[in-house]
C-alpha cells in the first residue's frame, strides 16, 4: 500500500523521474577533459591522498564526485521545492517566492496567529546564508507583510538544527528584528503544516530510496556514468615513470616552468 496521503505514487514517481533528469549533464561519463575544464588543484589531491589514506583511484573518483555534487545540489533544491506543486493549497510559482500556500478556514500559527496565505523561501542548510543576506530575506517578508497583513512568510530549512517552528530573529542594519508572523520552519515542521499530517516528511524519506530505485531500474533514460578518468590517468603515467603524482601535476601545471621536461 502507498504510504503517503498528501501526494500520489503516480505524482511521486514522477516527481522523482523529473529530479533525476535535472541531473542533465552530470550524468554524462567523466573523461579526464571533461574533470580538467575546471583544473584540478594537484597539490590538494596530493596532500589528501596521504593525509587520508586513499588510493590514487579513490582520489580521483572523489574529486569527480565533487565536481558532479557542486551542481546537483540545483536538482535537489528542485526536488524540495517542486514536490509541493502536487501538496493540496500549494503553488510554485515560476519566480518570487518557492512555495505559497493557502487554506479554505486560515491557516494556524503556534502562537494562535489565523492567516489566509503563507509566503514560502527554502533553502537547504541552516548556515547557507550570510548576515547580509539574511537580513536581505527578513527585509523582503517584512515587505510583503505590509502589502498583505493576512498572511505570514517562512524561512524553511531542509537541514536545520533543530525541528522547529519559532519566530525569526536576525539583526538588520544592527538592529535585531524579530515579528512572529516571520518565522524559521523546519521542514519537517513545514511538511506537518501543509498537509496536516504529523509525521508527512518523515513518511516520504522511507519511501524515498525504493522509488528512485525504481525510477532508475525501469528509465532507459537514466543511465548510470562509467567514468574513464583514473584509466586516462595511467596512461599518461606510463609516461611519467609510472607516477601517477606527475600526470596530475601535468594537467595543473603542463604550461609551467620546468614541469613541461
Amino acid at each position: 500500500m502507498w504510504g503517503l496521503t498528501f501526494i500520489s505514487r503516480h505524482d511521486f514517481l514522477k516527481h522523482v523521474q523529473l529530479t533525476i533528469q535535472q541531473y542533465g549533464e552530470n550524468l554524462v561519463a567523466y573523461d579526464l577533459r571533461r574533470l580538467n575544464s575546471n583544473i584540478v588543484d594537484p597539490i590538494k589531491l596530493i596532500f589528501d591522498k596521504f593525509i587520508y589514506g586513499y588510493s590514487w583511484e579513490e582520489i580521483i573518483k572523489n574529486e569527480v564526485f565533487r565536481q558532479r555534487d557542486k551542481s546537483n545540489n540545483n536538482s535537489i533544491g528542485y526536488f524540495h521545492q517542486r514536490i509541493f506543486q502536487y501538496v493540496s493549497g500549494c503553488v510554485v510559482p515560476s519566480s518570487g517566492w518557492d512555495v505559497i500556500y493557502t487554506k479554505d478556514g486560515g491557516i494556524t500559527l503556534p502562537e494562535g496567529d489565523k492567516v489566509s496565505k503563507v509566503f514560502v523561501e527554502i533553502k537547504n542548510k541552516h548556515n547557507t546564508m550570510n548576515s547580509a543576506s539574511a537580513g536581505k530575506t527578513y527585509m523582503r517578508m517584512q515587505g510583503q507583510l505590509l502589502s498583505n497583513d493576512d498572511c505570514a512568510c517562512l524561512l524553511v530549512e531542509v537541514i536545520a538544527k533543530n525541528s522547529q517552528n519559532v519566530a525569526w530573529s536576525v539583526s538588520v542594519d544592527g538592529t535585531k528584528q524579530r515579528h512572529r508572523r516571520i518565522r524559521r520552519v523546519s521542514m519537517d515542521e513545514f511538511y506537518k503544516l501543509v498537509t496536516g499530517q504529523e509525521d508527512a516528511f518523515y513518511k516520504m524519506c522511507m519511501v524515498l530510496p525504493s522509488v528512485i530505485q525504481e525510477v532508475i531500474s525501469d528509465s532507459d533514460a537514466v543511465t548510470i556514468p562509467n567514468d574513464n578518468v583514473f584509466a586516462e590517468l595511467k596512461k599518461i603515467a606510463e609516461n611519467e615513470n609510472g607516477s601517477i603524482a606527475m600526470a596530475l601535476y601535468m594537467l595543473g601545471f603542463g604550461t609551467y616552468i620546468g614541469f613541461g621536461k
